[in-house]
């Protein structure tokens, strides 16, 4: 047992290191309530979050490369890097993005209920690559 809390512990600290400092631009529609939701859950994790009001949701999607099947609300850009985040990703997820700089974006499609701003992780969230591959599971 104590193994497993230092374990969850390091883990912990391992994420919120990853993020610590790591600025991300969000670009949201501004009838939407969930957005907020997700950048919340980003903040909590230690990312710099600049949140964009923007009725030009597609316009912006289609300038960053964003794959119309893959679309969600909202869609962040990492600054240091130029990756993409599109739609309710975790910041696990974010993390391993950040690792992994030959991964152009990933996206939780649509509007998942057990993602980050809709509902709660519950070890099911799918999120992909902008190729489609599976990236994480959540």
């Amino acid at each position: 047992m104590k193994l497993w809390l230092t374990a969850a512990a390091l883990a912990t600290v391992t994420t919120f290191a990853n993020a610590a400092g790591t600025a991300i631009t969000v670009y949201q529609d501004p009838n939407c309530g969930c957005c907020g939701g997700w950048v919340e859950h980003m903040r909590e994790s230690g990312f710099d979050v600049t949140a964009i009001k923007t009725a030009s949701m597609a316009a912006v999607k289609q300038k960053l490369g964003v794959p119309m099947e893959l679309a969600s609300c909202h869609t962040g850009v990492v600054e240091s890097t130029g990756q993409i985040i599109e739609g309710h990703v975790p910041a696990n997820a974010v993390n391993k993005l950040l690792a992994s700089s030959s991964t152009k974006g990933v996206s939780a499609p649509g509007m998942p209920l057990n993602a980050p701003g809709m509902g709660e992780l519950d070890g099911n969230l799918l999120t992909v690559d902008f190729s489609g591959k599976p990236f994480s599971r959540d």
